[in-house]
């Protein structure tokens, strides 16, 4: 299992964000994972960053389908790979109705289905070739030729068993979030590798998100969670996650504890086919300072 680093990128200047991939570089993590929410536009935002690095590896996790065509997202997408010396890891998903009805004004209406016409577009264009896709609810017709850009690795944020399905047949593999390592073993890890099996497809990656603190206090910084994020546990996708996981909520998926309780977690995802642990820092900064600081001496 190896080790991904998410940078948080809210409120920091590019030197910052740039300096925060170089030390993960120098230090073996092996890509650096960014966040798609209301600031800097992640993938502009890798393509500003790689400058600072040379070889480490940079994901999204995840761009939203739905405010972007597939040809407009794989235009962006090989460009920054063209960028990057093709290093970018391309994260897609649905996101959640408060965004995509509330704040977009489109309707949400059965995502999976959607999200399944969006990379049956996307993956043509991504590998340069033609798309012709005339579905329910999407059109996509045309080619993409941007010079030195390979195809992104491309990962399907899934959850629930459709959108498993999908990334199981058509994508790399899926990054979750709120799933703790009963969940990936029982439930994500044997529905991924079933669909990829039946498509004549590897094993696909899992890799697992997970808010971790090295603290003293897990207690406090449990509940520093619970007052952040705890509104995910409404979103019905997370909801779904965490009630397989019989998690009240998003608070009681984080890794929390001194250096040796978290390396005895990150063991349990390992166990129960976890193929990169992403250490999101959390809590106080000089808790995520320390979370970062065992992120970069575990890898």
């Amino acid at each position: 299992m190896r080790i991904g680093l998410w940078i948080d990128e809210e409120g920091k200047t590019i030197d910052e964000i740039g300096a925060a991939a170089k030390a993960a570089e120098d230090n073996g993590i092996d890509r650096v994972w960014f966040s798609q929410r209301l600031g800097w536009d992640a993938l502009t935002l890798i393509a500003g960053v790689a400058p600072y690095t040379s070889t480490i590896g940079y994901a999204v996790g995840v761009v939203p389908v739905y405010p972007r065509h597939p040809l407009a997202l794989a235009a962006q997408a090989l460009s920054v790979q063209a960028l990057t010396a093709n290093r970018l890891t391309l994260g897609v998903g649905a996101s959640h109705p408060h965004m995509v009805e509330g704040m977009l004004g489109l309707s949400m209406d059965r995502p999976a289905a959607y999200v399944r016409e969006y990379l049956e577009a996307l993956g043509p264009l991504l590998a340069g070739e033609p798309t012709d896709h005339t579905g329910e609810r999407l059109t996509a017709r045309g080619q993409l030729a941007i010079a030195g850009a390979d195809a992104p690795e491309l990962i399907l944020a899934a959850l629930g068993p459709r959108m498993l399905k999908t990334a199981g047949e058509l994508t790399a593999g899926t990054t979750t979030s709120w799933a703790g390592p009963e969940v990936i073993e029982s439930f994500i890890r044997p529905a991924i590798d079933a669909a990829a099996t039946a498509a004549g497809r590897p094993q696909p990656q899992v890799i697992a998100g997970v808010c971790v603190a090295v603290t003293d206090d897990p207690d406090a910084t449990r509940n520093w969670i619970g007052s952040h994020y705890g509104a995910a546990g409404d979103m019905p996708s997370y909801r779904a996650v965490l009630d397989r996981g019989g998690k009240a909520g998003p608070e009681e998926t984080a890794v929390l504890g001194d250096e040796e309780t978290v390396a005895k977690e990150l063991q349990r995802y390992a166990d129960a086919g976890t193929t990169e642990f992403l250490v999101c820092p959390v809590g106080t900064d000089a808790e995520v300072e320390r979370t970062v600081r065992f992120a970069l001496d575990y890898a």
